[in-house]
């Protein structure tokens, strides 16, 4: 059995990432323990609210400095993906850098928040095996990763944007696999079981 944990940092979604993953038959850990983090097999780091006090709440734990130095696999979700980037404009906050992009708010010409389901499609990584390109996933956010080396997956609202990332052992989505129904659950199955 994997050794799964769930970073626990007081934004948001983790019981709704925790049962997910229970639907799928493993078990996890809601924590935010170094030392429990840095022995598990696969790591999610779950996220909605604002960046800037996710972020406070990460640097007072002292997870800023340890999340982009886990080696295992590490999902990030929604607000836990913009995170690992290197800027947010959403209350002018600097992430953990891990990817090497910027975060921007949607342009005005477009509703925010995003709410509801959208395509995601350019898959380009074994996180998206067996789904189809196009397939639809759940998306609540204002802010937005626009295309960059490090983009996986596309998604369109008003302009292109990056709806996942891949860099070395991380992982990032927009969407919200616990909440996209089967192809959501499918992500979350390859990120816990094929990912490596």
């Amino acid at each position: 059995m994997k050794n799964i944990v769930i970073i626990d940092y007081g934004a948001g979604n983790i019981q709704s990432v925790k049962f997910a993953v229970e639907r799928l038959g493993h078990q996890a850990v809601l924590t935010d323990d170094a030392a429990t983090i840095k022995k598990a097999d696969k790591v999610i780091f779950p996220g909605v609210g604002a960046a800037g006090s996710a972020m406070s709440k990460l640097r007072a734990t002292g997870l800023d400095r340890l999340i982009p130095e886990l080696e295992q696999p590490v999902l990030g979700i929604c607000l836990g993906m913009q995170l690992m980037c290197r800027h947010s404009e959403e209350g002018n906050t600097s992430g953990l850098g891990i990817f090497d992009a910027d975060v921007l708010r949607f342009p005005d010409s477009v509703k925010v928040p995003q709410i509801g389901w959208n395509r995601i499609s350019g898959l380009k990584s074994d996180l998206f095996d067996g789904i189809r390109d196009g397939e639809f996933m759940y998306l609540v956010h204002s802010y937005y990763v626009p295309d960059c080396p490090e983009a996986v997956a596309y998604t369109s609202y008003g302009i292109a944007y990056a709806s996942a990332l891949k860099k070395d052992n991380f992982y990032g989505v927009q969407f919200h696999p616990e909440k996209s129904s089967t192809a959501g659950a499918a992500v979350l199955k390859n990120f816990l079981e094929t990912v490596s």
